[in-house]
């Protein structure tokens, strides 16, 4: 009776089984998964919405269209709304399956609805139960729907070429890696201001159908930071500048420094950064606030494109101090633009202020746009350069 009740019970956990898997398989058929998302103001003020919607029986990563497919792994749809769930919702007027957000990697912003408001991307965007808090957030100089629409070249599927390029862009730090939480907390901050990474159209690829033509396909690149007022978006870093900031808000480990040699100006040296630490010690005197700022680098010397008489090291501790003031140079231009160009404090140095002073800030918060613009900024770049290959005389001698 016992083996009975055992048997009898398993056939009924395997006949559950085999119904919820066939209808996950029904639903997933039913759905259109959107990869990237574009948000643009219409020219009537209206917002619009273009979706990256994957095409199931064409994303297989094949150069040829599958039986019955277009050969197109992606479908990129755009509509129209007074609000960005009106918009969305009017994408039920093309799209033959319920659209489904939860695999969504980016939501891009067009620069003119950037500098108009994020307040409702935000609001829907993050009261959205279907939508990951760890998606990227980006703005386009241009519009979002290009952005959205454009093919990559390495990956099948662009939405996911722009979450990698995310993932792997410490390489270079030159742009933040800025998600919808992240903008969200820097938003309802009393502290800080969001910042979000640029995403642009660049002429990058070459086609295999005219591999002589270089830039005769485009691809997206990362390029620099946009800053916003709270809700609206009021101008831009540079990359130089956006590894400035990066400092302040992520950790820096990885980047690539160009110099030249001492004795050949137009001749190359390559930094690459390994490991980095900034402190920040804020202090105030009366109503004068000021912040220390400490910055220690080690690099690695990766190349010396040029012949020299000088050693290895005798090179490394000429770049040492090279490198350290055009590293303090990028970060006091980016200093100068927060301070007096912008005039807010997206580096969240009110909040490093706060944490040491909390009983001097309840009275300074209501002031500290002005005190935070009249702050004295002490910076100190420290750079240390390891040569791990061990080279005591460069590659090239003299003569060359």
């Amino acid at each position: 009776m016992k083996c009975s009740r055992h048997l009898l019970l398993g056939l009924i956990v395997s006949a559950l089984l085999v119904l919820t898997t066939g209808c996950g398989k029904q639903e997933l058929n039913q759905m259109a998964v959107v990869m990237a998302v574009g948000l643009d103001k219409a020219k009537d003020g209206s917002i619009r919405v273009t979706a990256q919607i994957v095409r199931p029986s064409d994303a297989r990563g094949s150069t040829g269209a599958p039986s019955g497919g277009t050969g197109e792994p992606i479908w990129t749809i755009s509509s129209e709304g007074d609000s960005i769930f009106e918009a969305i919702r009017n994408l039920g007027r093309f799209s033959s399956r319920r659209v489904f957000w939860a695999h969504n990697k980016v939501i891009v912003i067009g620069e003119d609805l950037a500098k108009d408001s994020i307040t409702d991307t935000l609001d829907f965007f993050t009261r959205n139960h279907e939508l990951r808090m760890n998606t990227w957030i980006v703005v386009t100089p241009g519009k979002a729907s290009e952005i959205v629409a454009i093919k990559t070249g390495l990956e099948v599927i662009p939405g996911d070429s722009i979450d990698r390029l995310f993932r792997y862009n410490q390489i270079v730090s030159e742009a933040p890696r800025t998600t919808i939480k992240e903008v969200g907390a820097a938003y309802l901050s009393t502290t800080s201001h969001p910042v979000m990474a640029i995403v642009r159209k660049a002429e990058r690829l070459h086609s295999t159908d005219e591999p002589s033509e270089f830039g005769s396909e485009e691809q997206i690149e990362l390029s620099g930071t946009a800053v916003f007022n709270k809700e609206r978006m009021i101008g831009t870093l540079t990359p130089a500048e956006s590894r400035g900031l990066l400092w302040f808000i992520e950790r820096v480990d990885s980047g690539v420094i160009s110099m030249t040699c001492p004795d050949h100006p137009k001749m190359p040296i390559s930094l690459e950064m390994k490991k980095s630490n900034l402190k920040v010690t804020p202090s105030y005197q009366g109503e004068r606030v000021t912040f220390d700022l400490s910055l220690d680098i080690q690099m690695d010397l990766v190349e010396i494109g040029c012949p020299t008489s000088m050693s290895t090291e005798e090179i490394a501790s000429a770049m040492e101090r090279e490198a350290g003031m055009k590293i303090e140079k990028d970060i006091e231009k980016m200093l100068d633009k927060a301070q007096h160009k912008f005039k807010i404090d997206f580096l969240d140095l009110g909040k490093t202020f706060q944490n040491r002073y909390p009983n001097k800030w309840k009275t300074l918060k209501r002031e500290w746009p002005d005190a935070y613009q009249k702050a004295n900024m002490n910076l100190e770049v420290s750079v240390e350069i390891k040569n791990p290959v061990l080279q005591i005389l460069p590659t090239r001698p003299m003569h060359e």
